[in-house]
């Protein structure tokens, strides 16, 4: 209470100010310079009926866990290696992806050292594993080539 008559205390005051200084009475010569302060001072005091506040964590309603990775790769199926023996090393590299394996590596056949740069170019002379043997998809598949012709 005693918050409130300060506050409306310092309304009147500021009121009465702006009232005297906008010339209340007489004209443009009759100005006055006034200076109004005011100070008040509130304590709140909740009533009984009022919910009490508490610095406790509130809990949250839970979610679902997110997936979490697995350490373990999928486990890797067996298929029969194609025999490409003969074939063009482009499509060699075709039939050993249809079959389902996917690491390949090529090597030229003559020990030149040569890169495959045009696989069309090249047949394969070997391969390992051989054509027909049972794989893993995971197996690293080597086929041999040479270039046409050679």
């Amino acid at each position: 209470m005693a918050a409130e008559k300060w506050f409306k205390l310092g309304t009147a005051c500021v009121a009465v100010a702006l009232v005297s200084a906008c010339g209340g009475s007489g004209g443009p010569a009759s100005q006055a310079t006034v200076t109004v302060t005011t100070s008040a001072s509130v304590s709140v005091t909740p009533s009984p009926d009022a919910p009490s506040l508490s610095a406790s964590p509130t809990s949250t309603p839970s979610s679902p866990a997110p997936p979490q990775p697995t350490t373990q790769a999928p486990p890797v199926q067996a298929g029969v290696v194609p025999n490409v023996v003969g074939v063009n090393h482009q499509l060699a590299q075709d039939a050993m992806q249809a079959a389902g394996f996917y690491i390949l590596t090529e090597e030229d056949a003559t020990g030149q050292e040569r890169l495959l740069i045009s696989d069309r170019n090249w047949v394969v002379v070997s391969q390992q594993p051989k054509g027909g043997a049972r794989a893993a998809a995971d197996t690293t598949i080597i086929l041999r080539s040479k270039m046409i012709g050679e």
